[in-house]
Order: C-alpha cells, then sequence, then structure tokens
C-alpha cells in the first residue's frame, strides 16, 4: 500500500468511526461501575460517540473524503453502539421496567430483537444487492428510525442518572418518554425494514 493510500484511509472521518467504535467499551464500562452518577458519564461517551456519526459523514462528504473502509466501518459502529446500549439496558430491569410490571422487560427484550434483526435482514439485503450491482441509498424512515433510537437512549440513560439523585414524578415521567421513545423506534425499524425490501424486492427476483 502507498503512502498516498494509508493517508487516504486514516483521514479524519474515518479516525473518527474507529473512534466511536472504541467508546463502545468505555461506555458498557461506565455503564456498570458502581459509582454515584456512573450512568451520566455512560451518557455523556454515548452522546460523544453519536456525535462523532455526524461528524464523520459531513467531513467525508464536503471535503471528499469518502473511502470503502469508512463506508464498511460507518455503519456497523453505529450499529454495535445503539445495539449495546439496548442490550445492556435488558440487563437493568429499572431502566426498562422501573415504573411498570414485570410485562415491560418482555415487551422491551421482543423490540430489542425487532431492532436487531431488522439490522441483519437488511445488511444481508444489501449484501445480496451489491452482489447484483444496486446500490440501496438510506431512506427516510430509516434515518428517522436511527434519531429515534438515540433519542431513547439518551432519555432513558439519563433518567436513570436522574434517578440516583433524586426520587418522584420527574424521573418517572422522563423514564415514560424514553419507553414511548424506544416504542416508536420499533415501529419505525420494522416501516424502515419493510420499505428497503418492499422497494428493491426485484434484486431478491434476480
Amino acid at each position: 500500500m502507498t503512502d498516498n493510500n494509508k493517508k487516504k484511509i486514516m483521514n479524519l472521518p474515518n479516525i473518527l468511526t474507529l473512534s466511536r467504535m472504541f467508546m463502545i467499551p468505555v461506555f458498557i464500562l461506565f455503564f456498570y461501575l458502581s459509582f454515584t452518577s456512573h450512568y451520566i458519564v455512560a451518557l455523556a461517551v454515548f452522546i460523544i460517540a453519536s456525535l462523532t456519526d455526524l461528524l464523520d459523514g459531513m467531513i467525508a462528504r464536503k471535503y471528499n473524503l469518502v473511502t470503502n473502509m469508512g463506508k464498511f466501518l460507518d455503519p456497523i459502529a453505529d450499529k454495535v453502539l445503539v445495539l449495546s446500549a439496548f442490550v445492556v439496558f435488558l440487563t437493568v430491569p429499572d431502566i426498562f421496567a422501573g415504573y411498570l410490571d414485570s410485562w415491560a422487560m418482555i415487551v422491551a427484550g421482543a423490540g430489542v430483537v425487532i431492532i436487531l434483526a431488522r439490522e441483519i435482514i437488511v445488511s444481508g439485503f444489501r449484501l445480496v444487492a451489491s452482489d447484483a450491482g444496486c446500490v440501496i441509498a438510506a431512506d427516510i424512515f430509516g434515518k428517522y428510525k436511527t434519531v429515534t433510537q438515540d433519542a431513547s437512549i439518551i432519555v432513558l440513560l439519563f433518567g436513570a442518572g436522574l434517578a440516583e439523585f433524586i426520587e418522584g414524578q420527574l424521573v418517572e415521567i422522563i423514564n415514560y418518554i424514553g419507553l414511548a421513545l424506544f416504542g416508536l423506534a420499533v415501529i419505525l425499524t420494522v416501516i424502515s425494514g419493510a420499505n428497503y425490501i418492499i422497494k428493491n424486492i426485484d434484486v431478491l427476483k434476480q
């Protein structure tokens, strides 16, 4: 590999993407560490990681720094970050079912499985499309899905962090808002996945 190619691969957008991947275990570490405000620290790590997602794409497009490495790593980093957050949430019942009955954990678990299944299905679908010479662009529902998933994680983590300091109706309301966003994210996940397949069903017929 030439020096120019190395410089192109290790450009700023790709460095930001790699930093997001390195922040995933840091996020999980602070989520589980037992000290006051550990949820708030985990929230800060998640927000910083999410911001790198906005920056790497914006910088890559603006300065023509798009690379195959970036195309490969960016969606993986995004999906693993979000899925890691939802999976660790399932290990702490207070986040998904703190103010509800135990059935809420079953519903939350099913929602996380739906999100995971959608990502696997769409990734496989894109692989098939790529082999067929087709490029499947992100749709508007996919963008809405990503925003609501990130928003639900942020609100739920903020509520969990706030609960370490205060009790009462405010914490409960924040938790309900986070759960509502999570429910909306699951719905948009289903719509987005179905839309990908329906709009590009001809790829499977080839």
